[in-house]
Order: C-alpha cells, then structure tokens, then sequence
C-alpha cells in the first residue's frame, strides 16, 4: 500500500510579502535616517562626507533642501521636547580684581613702553533678562596655563539670543588686538581656487611652527568656494576674486582690521596683508543688514535660509577696531547670531561657517604627556581634535592668533 503524499505548503501570497516589506521598510527607514543623522552629530568626519558625496550626485541645491528639512524637523522636535528647559551656563564667573595696566611693545609703529589701558571688556548683561542663564553677558578671563599670571589676551561670554529657544547659545571670545596678531590660513583643498597664478601656491594648512610658542587661539575660517564663490588673498596670493557685495573681513600692513562690504574697502586692498569675504555684513557700522529683517533671505547660510535653526559663527569688530569678537552658536538663526554679536560689542558683523562639524574656537595649552601643545575646546560639545590646526592639516581655511607684544610680530 503505497504511502500518501504529503501535502505541501501552499506559496505566501505575494500581497503579504509585498506587505511585510512595506512594514518593514516603514520602520527601517525612519531608524536608519536617525542613527545617521545621530552618527553625523558625533562623527566629526561624516558630516562633510557625506554632504558632499550628496552634492556630487544629486546637486548643492537638492542638498541644502535636505539639510533644511532635516533641520526643520530637528529644530520642531526641540521646541516640543525642550520647551520647558531653562537656559544653562557653561562655567563660573568668578569676581575679579580690576587688571593692572599693560606696557605696549614698539610693533607697527607703537610707543614701546608705553602703558596702554587694560584690557576688560565692559559687561554687557544678557541679551533678555527674563530669559538668561548665570553670568550671561559677563566677561570671563581666558587663562593661558603656562603663563596664569601674565595679563589676559581674551575674555569669554555666553548669551542666549533667541527667547524662543533655551538651548540657542552664544558663545563670545573678546580678541586683544593691541597686543595679539591674528593670521589667515588657506585649506589644503578649500577655499578651492580657479586662478592660474594661484594654481602652485604652497597650502600650509597649518599653523607656522614659528608660531607655535605664541600660539593662543584658533577658529574656522568661512564657506566652500562652491558655496557663493567669496573671496580670499592670502600671503600675497588671490586664491578666490573678491565679490563687490560681500562682507569682508581684512588685516592691513599697518596692523589694523577691518570688517566691511568689498566695495567700501576695495581701493585699499593693495594694502590688506590678506582677506577673507563672507555672505553680506551682518552688521555694519552698527546697522542691521535689511535681510536679516526677510524670513526668506538665503545669504547667511550658502543655500540654507537665513532663518534655518543651525550652528553658526561669526566675527566681529569693536567701534574704535582694537577688539576682536569671534562668537559660535548652536541652533540659531542668523538674525539671533547677528543681534547677540552686536549685543557683545561688535558693530561690524561678518558670519563665517555654518553646519555641525565647522565652527570652532579652540585654545591650545600643554599636553598630558609633555610641553607639546593641544588643542581644547572653548566649550563642551564642539568637534575638535587635539592637533587641530596645529599639526593636523585643515581641509579648509582658518585663522588663528598669537601673542604679538613681545617682539615677534611675524609678517603674514
């Protein structure tokens, strides 16, 4: 008697395969697109990977769309999640004595010896009262530890600019001009050039090593060439034309700054040791630019709108020029950077970068294993490494400064 067959399992439906795929791709998805946009907050070098992997295919315009939704999303979440959180400080601020007078060096033509006026900015308070964390708008002396006792060079802020979002913040550092250098510093690839004469151009990419010992400071320089096409001359070499419209942030032989628009300075720019422009100033002449007032402006962020929640930095100048303001921002826009400079003390604003992984101001002091100096972070939650800048060659320009009140103002 012959066995009976068994019967066999009749073939899944299409339609249910068809539907755990959807299902499974309705999870997957979202998921995968937040542990990558979790991986490009926390992996300094993902960031920009994939940002221009992306342009590469699908175009800078089609990328920046991206990037505000994503922002959109991100800054929605915020105000649901973070809605009742109050703004917080970063550090003490610690009741000081006033500083004693300093002697001025005889660099660019000064009165060596000289006692010049101490430097201490004036407290400024914060930006709205009622909205404020500890110490907001008070100047905290930055320390140099290998010299704790000498006068400060730069002093340090945090504000809250934007009354909509505690967790906006500004940080400020206060640059001594009279007595600090800063220089300017090309990329290994970006500012990325289209002039023949600057085609064999040497990119350091680095700081001099012969200023290493009067190192104080370093912060990031401003967009891809791509990204507005805005100039830059840099040791004696236009590496980008200047644009007529855009703010310009410029050193002079003389040793003076200035922020500006190009077409208010150009004349002068046989004079300017090197320049760096930036999308319209901000401020000028302690005036708003009227975009800031447009919701819809795109200037201060490439193609990003103007209103776009995202980090920022910036810089600045003081009414007289002999302060310098560099100021970073989380999760603002660019109207709330522009109104918390001028609320630090700048009167001409210039932004420089935007996006997660490019604004930084890092400090260099001694490392752990010798005298070799390392870079550290004005604040926690800024991508960093401990060669920044130093030994470790930056992708895109810089700027950086050092002590120059004593004898050795090197020419840049």
């Amino acid at each position: 008697m012959s066995e009976p067959k068994s019967k066999s399992t009749p073939p899944k439906p299409k339609r249910s395969r068809l539907k755990k795929w959807l299902l499974g791709g309705a999870i997957g998805l979202p998921t995968s697109l937040l542990v990558l946009w979790i991986l490009v907050h926390r992996v300094e070098w993902l960031g920009p990977l994939l940002s221009n992997t992306l342009r590469s295919v699908i175009g800078t315009d089609n990328v920046a769309k991206l990037q505000d939704v994503a922002y959109g999303v991100q800054d929605r979440f915020n105000r649901w999640w973070r809605k009742d959180e109050k703004p917080k400080a970063y550090w003490d601020v610690p009741s000081e004595a006033p500083p004693e007078p300093t002697a001025a060096d005889a660099g660019d033509g000064g009165d060596a010896g000289a006692v010049m006026p101490p430097f201490r900015p004036a407290d400024v308070g914060p930006v709205h009262k009622e909205w404020s964390a500890p110490g907001d708008g008070q100047w905290v002396r930055i320390v140099d530890p290998r010299r704790p006792d000498e006068a400060p060079y730069m002093f340090k802020t945090l504000l809250h600019p934007d009354k909509n979002r505690s967790w906006a913040e500004l940080f400020v550092v206060a640059i001594d001009l009279r007595r600090t250098q800063v220089h300017a510093v090309a990329g290994y690839r970006e500012p990325k050039t289209f002039e023949k004469d600057a085609q064999q151009y040497q990119r350091r990419a680095t700081v001099a090593p012969e200023h290493h010992e009067e190192l104080l400071a370093a912060f990031n320089g401003g967009f891809m060439t791509e990204h507005g096409y805005y100039g830059m001359k840099v040791d004696g070499v236009m590496l980008v034309k200047p644009r007529e419209k855009a703010c310009t942030f410029a050193h002079y032989e003389d040793g003076s700054y200035e922020v500006a628009t190009w077409a208010k300075i150009a004349d002068k720019e046989p004079k300017m040791r090197w320049y760096r422009q930036a999308p319209g100033c901000m401020y000028e002449r302690g005036e708003m630019h009227i975009g800031l007032k447009d919701p819809s402006s795109r200037a201060w962020g490439a193609t990003l709108d103007g209103e776009t929640v995202i980090r920022r930095s910036a810089v600045g100048l003081s009414d007289d020029r002999q302060v310098l303001y560099m100021g970073i921002s989380n999760d603002t826009t660019a109207g709330a950077l522009a109104r918390g400079m001028r609320h630090a003390g700048a009167v001409d604003v210039a932004q420089l970068d935007v996006n997660w992984s490019y604004p930084k101001f890092v400090l260099f002091e001694p490392g752990d294993a010798g005298p070799e100096r390392q870079a550290v972070p004005l604040a926690k939650g800024f991508e960093f490494t401990a060669d920044e800048y130093i030994r470790r060659r930056a992708f895109r320009d810089f700027f950086y400064v050092v002590r120059a009140d004593t004898g050795s103002r090197a020419q840049n």
